[in-house]
């Protein structure tokens, strides 16, 4: 859709639903652009959601920032006498949500704010007279009666180092704050026609995500453990009729984020939220160019992780505040970890905001051009909240940094030696094709055995057939006969079971010793951390070079985790694994 088919004219307004037992949605709508930040930039509106569960207790989840505090106040009145409302639940805290919670508390005293420690933190200094009325929660659960026996998930990231998600057994909904989100206004609750929402979803993801994708992956796997059938994200529609979808889009975004050719390491302490929105600003254009970036907010990562991060990556941009005339002792440390960890042929790069003077800034671009790094950008100096133009500019920063950094990568890289023959391109042609990961488990008598492949493709629909190639040291006795058993494991993306196993294998090693497991009705393993497994027996098979060709018919077959994605294998070359 256009920005031209928009109806800007149309007034913000409170759109108000039932979306499961005793639970309200109260979508604060905006039909025009919220923000000057990336995100938003696609100006298609957005909404701010905000739930009500009623049970025989009371709770309030994530209400909506000042821009919404008159209109959000009224509407919600006219269902909850605010008297009653014994909690507030807190995804995030920022400065435009305590606006609306400042009124909120002011007309409901009794209520008790439920949020995250970091969140708790925050709100105690802000407001001292809130204390007593605070609770901080990690993975604890609440009680409001009626079944509304809530969970909740801290899901803590660089950006929102506060986040807590809350899940609801009655209804099965998860309230996912910032993840599943998109910044669209529509008329339209939920999301039946959810592919018209693709790339609204992948823009939010780019923009909110993508330089968090390691955090994103651990969020997800806490949600896998709760039966959700919703999500009710922050923004946009609620997710109910392509949920499996959209966590496979997650973690597929995250897997593409995290495969880029390049990365670059994104290290930045904010005090008052300014250095913060331009480290996102140059994340997205580092992003657009088809690089990985890793965003650390220094407050919360250790020095461990940021020696790391600055030790594996290609670039790396440093963002500081400048307090009392000096960066924060965080800031301080990872300039140090940079300096003594980060090769001087790395790209580096500065930016900061500041109040009055900028000496951290300063201090950050002269050490590391001291230290001989070549800066990719600009260093970017800004006066206390940037501007719609200095995000730009700073977006345009990160893409010229990513070209710069791609230019010094080409300089780095040794031509091919001319005389390559034609063989090993063939070997490199065929080591691009790409195959599920996967475990085979056979059986001689009383021992197990696994072995590692990912040379396996479907045969036949009917009946249901498989086709694997196996070599000697791969237990290929044990498969070749019509009539032998075995069960193929297919590995999940995330999950580190290859360990255990190799390629080559012998009778009497047990890598099962350390891994959950269940007989299967063939007599051999499945193992209880695959993705799915299939339970197969021979019927032919062909010694075709090094490899026995086997084909197997599938007996049986199960999905362990519905919203997996499979492991692959990459290669460079096929001559080798």
């Amino acid at each position: 859709m256009s920005v031209a088919t928009l109806t800007p004219n149309r007034k913000r307004d409170v759109q108000v639903a039932e979306i499961g037992k005793d639970t309200l949605i109260l979508r604060s709508r905006t039909w025009e652009r919220l923000k000057f930040e990336v995100e938003y930039s696609r100006q298609r509106g957005t909404t701010a959601n905000s739930y009500l569960i009623q049970g025989d207790k009371k709770a309030l989840i994530d209400p909506p920032g000042e821009s919404f505090t008159e209109i959000y106040l009224e509407q919600l009145a006219q269902h909850l006498d605010f008297n009653t409302l014994d909690y507030i639940i807190l995804g995030h805290v920022n400065p435009n949500r305590r606006a609306t919670l400042k009124v909120l508390l002011s007309q409901a005293t009794q209520v008790t704010l439920i949020c995250s420690r970091p969140a708790a933190n925050a709100l105690k200094t802000a407001f001292p007279q809130w204390e007593s009325r605070i609770q901080s929660v990690r993975e604890d659960t609440l009680d409001l009666g009626q079944g509304h026996h809530l969970s909740f998930i801290t899901v803590p990231t660089p950006r929102w180092a506060d986040g807590l998600c809350t899940y609801d057994p009655i209804t099965k909904i998860l309230y996912t704050d910032k993840f599943f989100g998109a910044h669209i206004c529509e008329d339209t609750l939920f999301d039946e026609d959810w592919k018209a929402l693709d790339v609204e979803r992948h823009y939010y993801f780019d923009c909110l995500h993508a330089p968090q994708a390691k955090q994103v992956e651990v969020a997800l796997e806490k949600f896998s453990v709760f039966g959700a059938k919703c999500y009710a994200p922050a923004h946009g529609p609620v997710v109910r009729y392509s949920l499996s979808r959209f966590t496979y889009d997650y973690r597929q975004w995250c897997q593409g984020q995290k495969s880029q050719e390049l990365s670059v390491a994104l290290l930045y302490a904010s005090a008052y939220g300014n250095t913060a929105t331009l480290a996102h600003a140059i994340a997205q254009g580092l992003i657009e160019n088809g690089v990985n970036v890793e965003s650390i907010n220094c407050e919360l990562a250790d020095s461990t992780e940021i020696t790391r991060i600055v030790e594996a990556c290609d670039g790396f941009i440093i963002g500081s505040p400048t307090l009392g005339g000096h960066a924060p002792t965080q800031i301080q440390t990872a300039l140090g970890i940079a300096l003594s960890s980060a090769a001087k042929t790395k790209l580096a790069g500065v930016f900061g905001s500041y109040g009055w003077s900028g000496e951290a800034i300063d201090v950050l671009e002269s050490k590391l051009k001291d230290a001989n790094y070549r800066l990719g950008f600009e260093t970017i100096r800004v006066r206390f909240s940037p501007t719609p133009e200095i995000l730009q500019q700073c977006q345009e920063a990160g893409a010229s940094f990513a070209q710069n950094l791609k230019k010094t990568k080409k300089l780095r890289t040794p031509r091919q030696v001319v005389t390559e023959t034609q063989v090993d391109r063939t070997e490199q042609a065929v080591g691009r094709i790409i195959g599920s990961l996967c475990v085979v488990t056979t059986r001689d008598e009383e021992t197990h055995k696994g072995v590692l492949t990912s040379w396996v493709s479907q045969a036949t629909f009917n009946p249901p057939g498989i086709m694997i190639a196996i070599a000697k040291e791969q237990n290929a006795d044990l498969m070749r006969h019509p009539g032998d058993k075995f069960v193929l494991n297919i590995l999940k993306e995330g999950r580190n079971i290859r360990r255990y196993f190799s390629r080559q294998s012998t009778l009497g090693d047990n890598p099962f010793a350390n891994l959950s497991t269940q007989t299967a009705v063939n007599g051999c393993l499945i193992l209880n951390e695959a993705l799915a497994y299939l339970e197969c027996t021979v019927t032919n098979q062909l010694e075709c070079g090094d490899r026995w060709l086997i084909y197997a018919v599938v007996d049986k077959g199960e999905v362990l985790e519905n919203d997996g994605v499979t492991a692959l294998e990459h290669r460079k070359s096929g001559s080798y694994y």
